[in-house]
């Protein structure tokens, strides 16, 4: 059985060690390069990193049995591509979703990066930006001042810092996960006021930053997840199972 992964996610990460291990040949797709550095350290697997199209992802998926998107909740258009390659190359295709959060009654709910920019251009105090160097250009009307982007420690995303003229002791480059400890003390050394995240789910450390807020007095803004079906990860393991014969 050969199966192809679109990854980038612990969810993605953690499947590709059971289907390696059950013997199936796995393929990984990953678009970065710390998304290839994170794969790698699964064995038994094959990593093929960068951004790919549809036409591209189809060409990988040739001879392959079974599809599986693991891509993060937000990423809307990798997702689109990977269900237009699979139906061209005619392989079943399963995305697979990641738990939503349970949301806190008062945080405030933002349908995208440049909804959260605007609701935040009517506040005051320093912003916590969880949201991703990719994200940092819908905050460009916001102060600058204000801005405390936590990014990948990756030359891409400190470009993007540079890009947005965020002073450099306003940036702060760090591997997660992150602990609710690590997020409190990150919150307070920068006089954080609001703090703004997607919902990442428990593998995204959402509580942890959810609950870091809630202790500094930090207002919460969550950028909505986009609507998309999909199954939870135990039953993709299991059709994984059946595939190969392990049950």
């Amino acid at each position: 059985m050969r199966v192809v992964i679109f990854s980038g996610t612990t969810e993605g990460r953690q499947l590709s060690a059971q289907t390696a291990a059950m013997g199936a040949q796995t393929v990984v797709c990953v678009a970065t390069e710390y998304g290839k550095t994170m794969q790698q350290q699964i064995p038994g697997t094959r990593t093929l990193s960068g951004r790919m199209d549809a036409e591209q992802m189809a060409e990988v998926l040739q001879t392959a049995d079974l599809c599986i998107d693991a891509t993060h909740p937000y990423a809307k258009e990798a997702s689109r591509n990977i269900r237009a390659a699979a139906q061209a190359a005619k392989v079943p295709c399963r995305r697979l979703l990641r738990r939503e959060s349970e949301l806190p009654p008062d945080c405030l709910l933002a349908e995208d990066a440049a909804d959260a920019a605007r609701l935040l251009q009517s506040t005051e105090g320093n912003i916590l930006l969880t949201t991703g160097a990719k994200e940092l250009a819908a905050f460009a009307a916001v102060e600058r001042q204000r801005l405390y982007p936590r990014v990948l420690p990756m030359q891409e995303s400190l470009a993007a810092c540079e890009a947005m003229e965020i002073p450099r002791g306003h940036v702060i480059a760090m591997q997660g996960p992150f602990s609710c400890e690590l997020n409190t003390a990150l919150l307070r050394q920068f006089s954080i006021r609001w703090l703004v995240t997607k919902d990442g789910g428990a593998a995204g450390g959402f509580a942890e930053k959810a609950e870091a807020a809630r202790k500094t007095g930090a207002g919460l803004v969550v950028i909505r997840r986009p609507p998309e079906e999909g199954e939870p990860y135990e039953t993709i393991l299991e059709l994984c199972k059946e595939m190969m014969g392990c049950r």
